[in-house]
């Protein structure tokens, strides 16, 4: 019988996760939206509707944790819009079930916004400075899972995410006075994280670490966002002449770990 892995979180990411797990896994996949669960289904994926904090749970919520050995918690801060969301408070109200729950191993989808505004190489040893409120509930959330005893957590810091329908030069494209022409950019492609993650899964030798996973490429943001308009044939953004500062995120650590080579961005 194939080994059980909860999604919490099938979104952009999660859901092409969850189908590429259908090759070798039984897959449990959690979404926020009651229409997405006829098509989370129809991929052969279990499907559950669960919005969390909860401080009392559903049966669905244990269900969809309770016959999985591995839980891959996908479900970013959503403090752009709204700046009250406790995101800390979500991911504690699952703690005491899942360890009621057969998961040994936790894969947390984290972002590099957790390290501050440096002009320096980035390493997964460098401090912790987040200077946005998402970044800071990050580290507290990532501290939570990695102090629990009751299963081993992983995780996983991905850089700005990109793919076939998700690039910031479409935001960008045409815009006047953009600053930071000179800062590097740490990309990732959707592909890429699922790979990873898909690796991580199936090592057991790497459960219990921490990872960046940006793409080693790291052309200045005049450079690749100009080019990348032009290649898509988009009116290239403007960026003023000014000082740059910015940090490279560093993925040697996950490249040696799991022998793993990037996608070009």
């Amino acid at each position: 019988m194939a080994t059980t892995i909860s999604v919490l979180g099938c979104g952009w990411l999660g859901m092409p996760l969850a189908k590429n797990l259908l090759s070798n896994y039984t897959v449990n996949g959690s979404t926020t939206t009651a229409s997405k669960i006829p098509i989370l289904e129809a991929m052969g994926i279990a499907s559950f509707l669960i919005d969390l904090p909860y401080t009392k749970a559903p049966d669905n919520l244990l269900t969809f944790l309770g016959n999985a050995e591995q839980l891959v918690i996908n479900i970013p801060p959503k403090l752009r819009n709204n700046g009250t969301e406790n995101y800390v408070s979500k991911i504690e109200s699952l703690l005491s079930y899942i360890a009621q729950s057969n998961i040994k191993h936790v894969l947390f989808i984290s972002s590099t916004s957790v390290y501050g505004d440096t002009n320096s190489i980035v390493t997964e040893n460098t401090a912790l400075e987040p200077t946005t409120e998402s970044g800071k509930q990050l580290v507290a959330v990532e501290q939570l899972l990695q102090n629990n005893s009751a299963f081993l957590t992983t995780v996983v810091r991905f850089g700005g995410l990109i793919g076939k329908d998700r690039h910031p030069v479409y935001f960008l494209a045409g815009k006047q006075s953009i600053e930071n022409p000179e800062g590097p950019v740490n990309l990732i492609q959707q592909d890429d994280c699922i790979a990873i993650i898909l690796k991580i899964l199936a090592t057991k030798a790497v459960w219990g670490a921490i990872y960046n996973a940006v793409a080693p490429f790291h052309p200045t943001r005049k450079a690749y966002y100009t080019q990348k308009a032009t290649a898509l044939h988009l009116d290239p953004p403007v960026f003023k002449e000014t000082a740059s500062n910015g940090k490279i995120i560093s993925s040697a650590k996950l490249i040696h770990a799991l022998h793993y080579t990037f996608s070009t961005i």
